[in-house]
């Protein structure tokens, strides 16, 4: 079994640290529950145990003469299922909301890429650093652009007419727009009807347009749009 000198257990375990700690300085600054100690302890932790796991027991005799077996992944594997526990305790549930999930998978990542570190996999663990850290703050942000244009909007339309006028030329408006309406109510207050409508906009940002939309319409005297 081939044995490594201080100086190469000395990048492995510096480098792990650089690395876990690059992924864990974004979850710091994003104010989350594990943050750049956490991050860049379990990929240090995890690069020892790859150490570990790979040329710890090079004083030990094994082979076909002596009857024993060495597995040097045997110890490593375990962080795999191991880092679980860890990762289970960055999850919160509020209500019906579930927070730290992506914390969770981060720790998870850096594990891994402690791993590869402590085994040498020096290109994985720089690649796998650099795509965690796309994957936390560009691609969040491009994934949110084009999720915000195909989501649909969701919100209520109040429109104020004229006493006496008729609703249908604001609801055949609004089918022509493709929206979807969950519930009309009208209101009758004073001189003035009120119509009510919860809406559904097949893309965002619609909503703000039928607001000029309608008030070109004929009798129409106030438009407000609560998103």
């Amino acid at each position: 079994m081939p044995e490594l000198g201080w100086d190469e257990v000395t990048i492995r375990l510096a480098l792990a640290a650089v690395l876990g700690g690059a992924i864990g300085l974004e979850r710091e600054l994003r104010e989350r529950e594990a943050g750049l100690r956490t991050h860049l302890l379990v990929s240090v932790g995890a690069a020892v145990f790859t150490l570990v796991s790979a040329y710890g027991f090079a004083d030990f005799r094994y082979g076909l003469e002596t009857g024993i077996t060495l597995d040097p992944t045997r110890i490593a594997a375990q962080i795999v299922t191991g880092i679980g526990f860890l990762g289970a305790g960055a999850i919160i549930r509020q209500g019906l909301s579930v927070r730290g999930l992506t914390t969770a998978a981060t720790l998870w990542v850096v594990a891994a890429i402690g791993m590869a570190t402590g085994a040498g996999y020096y290109s994985v663990a720089v690649i796998g650093t650099g795509l965690v850290l796309f994957s936390l703050y560009p691609l969040r942000q491009l994934a949110y652009r084009a999720v915000v244009r195909l989501r649909p909007e969701e919100g209520r339309l109040v429109v104020t007419l004229s006493g006496g006028s008729s609703a249908a030329p604001v609801v055949e408006e609004l089918e022509r727009a493709g929206v979807r309406i969950d519930s009309l109510q009208l209101d009758e207050s004073g001189d003035e009807r009120v119509v009510v409508a919860e809406i559904r906009t097949p893309q965002a940002r619609l909503g703000a347009e039928l607001v000029d939309r309608l008030h070109d319409l004929e009798h129409v005297r106030r438009v407000e749009w609560i998103a």
